[in-house]
């Protein structure tokens, strides 16, 4: 005869208090165990990615700052111009020297000569602020914006803030980028004259034109 074996366990194992027991203490610390290693790995993981975010954005935030000191974007031209006029107009020719480029070249028109590099055109406007008042001020009408290494710009110099006769004036500025930062590398002034010709200028014109196209040689003196 086959003796047949159980695959099953009898009720009495089953049922037994001691074992039963037992079983559902180690499912429930195995269960909450579980849990708390998960909800543990998930604030850990959180954590770590929250870190790696703030790092990523502060290395692109860093990344960007550098790139825009390399290229000197950092502050407009025209920015760079309307510091240049504040300084000047505050007679402060300590914060205008680092605007203007070591070999820059300054064109005033009333003058015969250009004014080549920084310590002669620092000395120029030395002599320009020692021999006028603060209550004298230059006034921007209108600067451009849209290019940013040239920059042009139209004023008016005022008393008190009240318009000075014969004080208009046009000016034109180049910058470069020198060691990360924006300088004016060219200036040009043209002012208001004091005596307006009016249409007897365009009598002189005409006569000169006239002698270079008669005289052609005169032309090339010039």
């Amino acid at each position: 005869m086959v003796q047949c074996v159980s695959l099953f366990p009898t009720t009495s194992s089953i049922t037994s208090p001691s074992l039963l027991h037992n079983s559902r203490n180690l499912s429930c610390c195995n269960f909450s165990s579980i849990i708390k290693t998960k909800e543990s790995s998930r604030k850990r993981g959180f954590k770590t990615l929250v870190t790696f975010l703030s790092a990523s954005s502060s290395q692109n935030s860093t990344t960007v700052q550098k790139d825009e000191d390399e290229k000197g974007s950092i502050a407009p031209a025209s920015d760079i111009v309307r510091k240049f006029y504040d300084g000047i107009n505050r007679h402060d020719l300590a914060s205008v020297e680092g605007l203007i480029a070591e070999n820059c070249v300054y064109e005033d028109l009333i003058f015969p000569q250009p004014f080549v590099g920084r310590k002669a055109i620092l000395d120029f406007f030395k002599k320009f602020t020692d021999s006028i008042s603060k209550d004298l001020q230059f006034v921007i009408d209108d600067i451009s914006n849209e290019d940013s290494l040239a920059v042009g710009v139209t004023w008016h110099l005022a008393w008190q803030g009240k318009p000075f006769p014969f004080s208009k004036g046009c000016s034109f500025y180049r910058l470069e980028v020198v060691n990360g930062k924006k300088q004016i590398i060219y200036g040009r002034d043209s002012v208001e004259p004091f005596i307006k010709p009016g249409e007897s200028a365009l009598v002189a014109i005409k006569g000169v034109t006239w002698l270079f196209q008669r005289f052609p040689q005169l032309a090339d003196k010039l």
